[in-house]
C-alpha cells in the first residue's frame, strides 16, 4: 500500500487542509483491507476521535446558532446532522469512496459505496485532521463540510425530520398528507427498500434505503424540497 496516489491528491485539495500522509493513508484503511494485508492498523481509532470532534463542533454551533431551541430540539437536530446517511452524503461530495483502501471482497460488494464505510472514514479523516492540525483547523473544515446540514436542519419542522416536515408543508399548502409506496428487493439479509412520496395523486420525491424507514425519509426529502417554491 502506497499513501502516494492522484486520488488522494484530488481528496486532499476537496478538503482543502494538509493531512500527513501516514495519517491520511491510515485514514482510509478500512478493517478489510487491513485484515487481508497482515493485520495492518485500521483507521477505528481515528474514527472513535473524529466522531467526538464532530459532535462538539456540531453541539457548539447549534447551541449558538439556535438560542430560541429547547435542548431536545438540539438533540434531534445534532442526531440528524451526524447520522450515517447524511456523514455518507458529505462524503459523496468529496468523492472520498475511490481513496478508501478495502479488502477485495468488500470492494466486490460495493463497499466504496456504503453509508456505513462512508460515514465511518469520513469520520476518521476528521480525527487525522484533529490531530495533525488541532482543534481549530479541524472545526474550519467541519463547518465546510457540514454548515450546510446545519441550515437545513434549522428549516425542519416540529419533528425534526423530513416526514413530519413534509406532511406540515402538504397540510399549509391544502394538499392532504403524503403518501408512501414502498417496495423491496433483494435476499432477507441484504434488502433494499424503495420508496416514492407522494402529494395529491402526483410523484415528489424518491428514495433508497437498507431500511424502509431511510428510503421514506430519502423520499420525503426530496418531496419537501420540491414543494419549497410552492
Amino acid at each position: 500500500m502506497t499513501s502516494q496516489s492522484p486520488s488522494h491528491y484530488e481528496l486532499v485539495q476537496a478538503l482543502e487542509i494538509e493531512i500527513s500522509p501516514e495519517l491520511l493513508q491510515l485514514a482510509l484503511t478500512h478493517r478489510s483491507f487491513a485484515y487481508e494485508n497482515g493485520g495492518l492498523p485500521t483507521n477505528e481509532r481515528l474514527e472513535f476521535l473524529g466522531d467526538s470532534v464532530l459532535s462538539i463542533v456540531t453541539t457548539d454551533t447549534l447551541y449558538h446558532s439556535y438560542s430560541d431551541r429547547p435542548e431536545g430540539d438540539l438533540a434531534k437536530m445534532r442526531a440528524t446532522i451526524v447520522s450515517a446517511r447524511a456523514l455518507a452524503g458529505v462524503a459523496r461530495t468529496i468523492d472520498l469512496g475511490p481513496n478508501i483502501y478495502l479488502g477485495k471482497g468488500e470492494t466486490n460488494d460495493g463497499g466504496a459505496d456504503k453509508d456505513s464505510i462512508l460515514a465511518d472514514t469520513l469520520e476518521a479523516i476528521l480525527g487525522a485532521a484533529y490531530l495533525d492540525q488541532g482543534l481549530e483547523v479541524a472545526a474550519a473544515l467541519i463547518h465546510r463540510l457540514f454548515d450546510p446540514l446545519i441550515e437545513r436542519a434549522g428549516e425542519l419542522g416540529a419533528g425534526l425530520d423530513w416526514k413530519t416536515s413534509l406532511q406540515e408543508r402538504t397540510t399549509e399548502l391544502g394538499l392532504g398528507l403524503p403518501k408512501y409506496q414502498v417496495s423491496e428487493e433483494g435476499p432477507e439479509h441484504d434488502k433494499t427498500f424503495s420508496a416514492r412520496a407522494v402529494v395529491a395523486g402526483d410523484e415528489k420525491g424518491v428514495g433508497q434505503g437498507r431500511t424502509k424507514k431511510v428510503a421514506e425519509q430519502i423520499a420525503a426529502e426530496q418531496a419537501w424540497n420540491a414543494l419549497q417554491d410552492q
